[in-house]
Order: C-alpha cells, then sequence, then structure tokens
C-alpha cells in the first residue's frame, strides 16, 4: 500500500473524527440548552411520535437538499442555495433545538443514503453544521416565549449566527478541507471565486464576497417560509405535539 494512498486514508479518518466530534458538541449544546434554560418551554412528546415527526421532516427537508442548485453570479457553483432548513426549523420550533439537529442529521443521512457524496463529504459536514447554526439558535430565542415576534427575533438571530459562523467556519476549516480531501489546490477555489468577484483575491475576501452573501440570502429564504407556514403546519403537527403551555397554564402530555 503506497504513502500516498495511506496519507488519503488517514485524512479521511481523521475527517470522520472531526465530523463525529462536531456533531456531539452540537447535539450536546442543544440538550444542555433544553435541559436548563428551556427546561419549562419544549413540548413534551413521546418518543415513538418524537422519532416519527424527525424522520418525516427529516425525508421532507433531503429532497429539499437534494433539489438544491448555483448562485453563479454569487458563489462558485460548488456553493448551492436549497430550501431544506425549511422543515427543520419548523420542526425546531415544534420540538426543541435537540429536535431540529436530529432532523438536520437524519436528513443528510438519507441524502448520502440516496445520492451520496460529491464533495468528500466536506460539503455534507458543511451543510450540517452550518444549518444548525442557524436553527439551534432561532429555536432557542423562540422557546424563550413562543410568540410571533419572537420567532421572527429568532429567525433574525439564527440568520445573523449563520452569517458570521458560515463565512469564519468556512475560512478557518471547510475551503482547506475541501482543498485537502478534494485534491483540489486552494489557489484554484480562489481563481474560481474571482471569476465570480474580481474583488476576490484571497480566502477572507472569497468568504466575504461569496459566502456570507449567499448564507444572508439563505437565512432570509428559509424565515420567510417559516413565520407563512410553521402556525398553519404546527396545526397539523398539535395532534401529535402537544405544547406545554396554554394562556399561562400547563396542560397535560397528549400522547
Amino acid at each position: 500500500m503506497g504513502t500516498g494512498l495511506l496519507q488519503t486514508i488517514a485524512e479521511n479518518l481523521r475527517f470522520l473524527a472531526v465530523c463525529a466530534v462536531v456533531i456531539a458538541a452540537i447535539i450536546g449544546a442543544s440538550w444542555g440548552l433544553e435541559a436548563t434554560v428551556l427546561k419549562k418551554n419544549i413540548a413534551q412528546v413521546s418518543k415513538t411520535r418524537y422519532i416519527t415527526i424527525c424522520g418525516m421532516l427529516g425525508a421532507i427537508a433531503m429532497i429539499l437538499h437534494i433539489l438544491d442548485f448555483p448562485l453563479i453570479a454569487i458563489a462558485p457553483s460548488f456553493y448551492k442555495l436549497d430550501f431544506s432548513e425549511i422543515p427543520v426549523m419548523i420542526g425546531a420550533f415544534c420540538l426543541g433545538p435537540v429536535g431540529g439537529v436530529v432532523i438536520e442529521l437524519v436528513k443528510i443521512l438519507l441524502k448520502l443514503v440516496i445520492k451520496g457524496t460529491s464533495t468528500a463529504f466536506v460539503g455534507d459536514l458543511a451543510n450540517f453544521v452550518v444549518g444548525c447554526s442557524f436553527v439551534v439558535p432561532a429555536a432557542v430565542v423562540y422557546h424563550l416565549k413562543k410568540t410571533r415576534m419572537m420567532a421572527v427575533i429568532g429567525l433574525v438571530t439564527g440568520t445573523v449566527v449563520l452569517v458570521v459562523f458560515g463565512t469564519m467556519f468556512n475560512a478557518v476549516y471547510l475551503l482547506p478541507a475541501f482543498a485537502s480531501l478534494y485534491g483540489m489546490p486552494l489557489d484554484s477555489i480562489i481563481a474560481m471565486g474571482s471569476a465570480v468577484n474580481a474583488s476576490v483575491t484571497n480566502v477572507t475576501t472569497f468568504v466575504i464576497f461569496c459566502v456570507a452573501p449567499l448564507n444572508l440570502i439563505k437565512g432570509i429564504c428559509i424565515s420567510v417560509p417559516t413565520l407563512i407556514l410553521y402556525k398553519r403546519i404546527s396545526v397539523v403537527l398539535r395532534t401529535t405535539v402537544q405544547e406545554p403551555y396554554a394562556a399561562g397554564k400547563p396542560h397535560q402530555t397528549q400522547n
């Protein structure tokens, strides 16, 4: 077995280890918030129904994820926009931030089973982590006090975190990882950004002029439909999930 192949295997194993750590950290942080800050505000639901909702919304999210498309006027074609975070966000508003993370993970796993990966798993990790950076803060804010205004504030907060975190995560980790695992020189990626926007000359300007605007557009495109659809869909989900409080009074968990 050649040295190059061994190095490639080692790099992929390291990347998978990073994926596992990142996923565990996001789930752990979300669970911690639910167990402390949001303890009284998370809907109580049986495990069977919880799994059913996560699976159903995860499957819908996967379909929307596959129907992605590039915005070639803003970023290179390997950056794509999709609307898969709409069902994820609705699930997070319904079940809490952990539910949102689980739905996001189901989406990615189903996509990998059905379509595989074309980016050496870097794009899949990016979609999961960046998606969670949007969904988790929005869900946390909304569950502090479940009103329409808090939903708006939560979605705005999630969009800001998405733009800031997504930009930094691409610059610090994802672009170098993509270049390494996919065998594409980082200079070539920068050149692809320069072809879209002449202001792109390095990694920093790449993420500022390509990644940040794309994430901002995504945040808006997810937030508006979520505000329009959540209450309508929650009428259906309410037959499965019972809100913990209504008119200031606790009511019984419906199984």
